[in-house]
């Protein structure tokens, strides 16, 4: 697309906003602080560099498209050329399962230090990105049903000292980086069929997160992540949503609302208001679930509009980490990354162009026809001018163009991997 159109489009858009007193220079300001975490497993399907074989705890990866990277260096090149179509600057979410044993020999996870993460903070320091991290409790010989609840004390032990170690490690990338690393703590843990014993379950598990969560840091956060069900813990899950807000809400931690761990006529967006007055901040894993947690790449849609909305609506864009949670394996990856990314930005940017203060003011004076009126007005209004104009300024492809970057890195990368 020429720039003198873009240019063009984006100056009749700026005067079409303005007109209901919004400001599309001040929307894309605020969008270009706003740093995605971008989930570093996207690109390989979940596997981690582990060799722990098939995947467990209800995680899946559905399909096959050739490319998956292999290793330490295809998955980095493949993250850098996604961000390099993605407008702005990103975080990279990592697994522990991602650890970089080359220079150190192999450890168990109860094992992990800072060392086995050092060449991720360096190459994060020279491409521009910060870090956030992630405990793993799945895919491993002691992934049982149960891990931080378990009532076997020994596999108990392991995945507290394994959570312990994964609090030290984000502390210690939040240090070299100079912001703090957000620490994402989901287990599985739950039951295929009917438990007799949920309350004793959820004591392992409350008195694993106060064992963890013992020692105070001051470069990284804490973060706990509820889910409804997992494959094969379809009855029951200790980590429940109810367990989680009480839990964070009473030791002040942060909860992680992931877009797909919750019944599909549940509105995450109407979370947002309430968690925001209880505890310090909120964590998002924004994914497409399709009648259940299906892990589908992000696009625009209601929910993600209406979450991105209420994030405005509440003022909360510095109290609110949103993450991307999809592992999309039936497409070219690298484009599953971008699709996401953009989408989600998409959505942020339609919540920041709102007449939030007419639209308030129609409500406050109870117009409720002129402020369903404006707000239908707004679906229509030429925010995708203010995009383009936002991803020039970036310097990254403009429209539909991003496609044949993709298609041309696919060509002559990720086709010739075996």
């Amino acid at each position: 697309m020429k720039k003198e159109l873009i240019e063009k489009a984006y100056e009749l858009a700026k005067e079409r906003y303005a007109a209901i007193g919004v400001d599309t220079d001040a929307a894309m300001e605020t969008l270009q602080k706003v740093q995605l975490s971008l989930h570093c497993w996207q690109a390989d399907d979940v596997n981690g560099f582990e060799d722990a074989g098939a995947l467990t705890g209800g995680i899946q990866a559905t399909g096959n498209y050739p490319g998956r990277a292999r290793n330490i260096e295809e998955l980095r090149d493949d993250i850098k050329m996604a961000t390099s179509l993605i407008p702005g600057k990103h975080r990279l979410s990592l697994h522990a399962s991602y650890a970089d044993f080359r220079e150190t020999g192999v450890v168990d996870r109860d094992q992990l230090e800072p060392k086995h993460f050092e060449s991720w903070i360096q190459w994060a320091a020279e491409n521009g990105m910060k870090l956030d991290f992630n405990s793993t409790s799945f895919s491993h010989p002691k992934s049982e049903d149960l891990t931080l609840a378990s009532p076997k004390e020994d596999i108990r032990k392991f995945w507290v000292e394994h959570t312990k170690r994964c609090r030290a490690i984000a502390e210690e990338m939040g240090r070299r980086q100079g912001d703090p690393a957000i620490l994402n703590i989901w287990v599985h843990d739950g039951s295929k069929d009917i438990t007799v014993n949920r309350m004793a379950y959820r004591a392992n598990l409350k008195r694993s997160l106060d064992e963890i969560l013992e020692t105070k840091y001051e470069n990284m956060k804490d973060c706990v992540e509820s889910k409804v069900f997992g494959i094969g813990l379809e009855s029951y899950t200790v980590g429940s949503n109810d367990f989680y807000i009480a839990y964070a809400a009473q030791n002040g931690k942060i909860v992680t609302l992931d877009t797909g761990h919750f019944h599909p006529t549940e509105s995450i967006a109407d979370k947002m208001s309430s968690l925001l007055l209880f505890t310090p901040e909120v964590m998002l894993h924004v994914s497409r679930p399709v009648r259940w947690d299906s892990d589908h790449v992000t696009i625009i849609n209601d929910e993600t509009l209406d979450l991105t909305k209420e994030i405005v609506r509440c003022d909360a864009l510095d109290k609110v980490h949103i993450g991307l949670d999809y592992f999309e394996a039936s497409i070219n990856r690298i484009g599953a990354y971008v699709i996401g990314a953009r989408a989600t930005q998409k959505c942020l940017l339609q919540a920041l162009l709102e007449p939030l203060t007419t639209l308030r003011e129609y409500e406050a004076e109870g117009k409720g026809f002129e402020r369903l009126a404006l707000l239908e007005e707004c679906k229509s209004l030429p925010w995708n001018a203010v995009w383009d104009m936002f991803c020039l300024k970036n310097n990254v492809p403009v429209g539909e163009s991003f496609i044949a970057e993709v298609q041309k890195y696919e060509a002559e990368v990720t086709s010739k991997r075996n």
